[in-house]
Parts: C-alpha cells; sequence; structure tokens
C-alpha cells in the first residue's frame, strides 16, 4: 500500500512535538514538586510513565513503516532517523522524571532536610535547556540548539557544587545522610537529563544541517 510521504512528515512531526510536549510537562511538573513541595504533582509524574513509553512505540512504529513503504531519502530520512533517536531520548528523560518524583515522595517521609540551594538552580536548569531544545525542534532553530550544548557546561558545573554540599554536610549530619543521598540522587538524574537534551540538540542539528556534532566543540 502507497503512502503519501509528505502528510506522513507533517504527522510524523506532529506526533514527536506532542510526545516532547507530555514528557516536558513531566520535568515541570517535578520541578514544581520538588520546588515547592507538591507531593500531589510528584505523585501524578510517579503513575503517569505508561503513557510515554506508548508514544515511544507508536513512534518507532510510524518510522519503521515510512522507511519500508515511502523509502524517504536525503532530508525526509535524516528526519526519520532522528525520530527514532529522539523518541528514544525523550522517553529516557520520562523515566528520569518518575524516578525524581520517586524520591521526592520518598524523601517526604523522612525527617526535615534544607534542599541544596544548588539542586533547586539544577532543576531549573535542567528543564530550561528541555523547554529550548524542544522549541529549537518545533522552529527549527539551529541557533538555539547551539545555545542548548552550550548551557550544559553550567549544568555540569551546578551538578559538581551540589556534590561538594553533599561532602560537607553529610559528615555534619550523619543523621540525615538517608535524605542527603536521596538528594544527591535526584542532582544526578537531573543532570542525566540535561546530557540527555544535549544529545537531543545534536540530532535536531544533523536534521537541519546534515552535520554530526556530538564530537566537536562548540
Amino acid at each position: 500500500m502507497g503512502v503519501n510521504l509528505h502528510d506522513e512528515m507533517i504527522e510524523l512531526r506532529r506526533s514527536l512535538l506532542g510526545m516532547g510536549a507530555l514528557v516536558e510537562q513531566r520535568v515541570s511538573r517535578v520541578v514544581d514538586a520538588l520546588v515547592e513541595g507538591d507531593l500531589e504533582a510528584a505523585e501524578m509524574v510517579r503513575a503517569g510513565d505508561d503513557v510515554v513509553d506508548r508514544l515511544e512505540v507508536a513512534l518507532e512504529s510510524q518510522c519503521m513503516r515510512l522507511i519500508a513503504l515511502a523509502h524517504p531519502v536525503a532530508g525526509d530520512l535524516r528526519f526519520v532517523l532522528s525520530v527514532i533517536r529522539i523518541s528514544s531520548e525523550l522517553e529516557r528523560i520520562g523515566d528520569l522524571a518518575r524516578g525524581i518524583s520517586k524520591r521526592i515522595i520518598k524523601l517526604s517521609q523522612m525527617e526535615p532536610v534544607d534542599v541544596s540551594a544548588p539542586l533547586v538552580d539544577l532543576a531549573f536548569a535542567a528543564r530550561t535547556m528541555l523547554s529550548d531544545v524542544l522549541a529549537a525542534l518545533s522552529n527549527e532553530d539551529a541557533a538555539l540548539c547551539r545555545q542548548v550544548r552550550r548551557s550544559d557546561k553550567r549544568v555540569d558545573d551546578i551538578h559538581k557544587a551540589v556534590l561538594m554540599w553533599g561532602r560537607e554536610e553529610i559528615p555534619r549530619h550523619p543523621e540525615q545522610s538517608r535524605a542527603m543521598i536521596e538528594i544527591l540522587t535526584m542532582a544526578q538524574r537531573f543532570e542525566r537529563i540535561a546530557d540527555i537534551t544535549t544529545n537531543i540538540a545534536e540530532d535536531v542539528i544533523f536534521v537541519l544541517e546534515g552535520r554530526l556534532v556530538r564530537h566537536e566543540a562548540d
């Protein structure tokens, strides 16, 4: 059965952006849960992972069908191949957001501990990177993708500040060590979200310019 490649590509793009919007919403909710102590938001993220998983499977199936039936070439083929990668990366971000939500819920059941200020900065920075890369995907903005790549260095620096906080505070307050380890684990996952977002930025540059920039300095 023949397919209309133009219409299918429009639908594929729409589906990918829809998945991106859902994952962005989940990351935003988990940041709100962390900063505002919104356990309802954390519970929503913990419970909603199946939808993201189904979207990834549907997108991959859509791409395989297009490759088999429409034989896309050049820019169309780059986009289809990148959709497979980006949807997988978005699914991983969704998993990380779910993991953070579980840590927030666990933390709420422990003795109160002051959340590291750099962790909050890290959460906001990762969320901003994800929002920017999805805007770049929607608007076909390679310059914004390069800005996202540069932002990853700042996230790494903030993550190091959280680790330093942990090294200083755990010996001072051993009775709170379990809670602080949860905080350090959340920091590692926000940092990973930023890393994966950088990968998406590089995928979008590949779609727009046909260049592989993964190992290039920006």
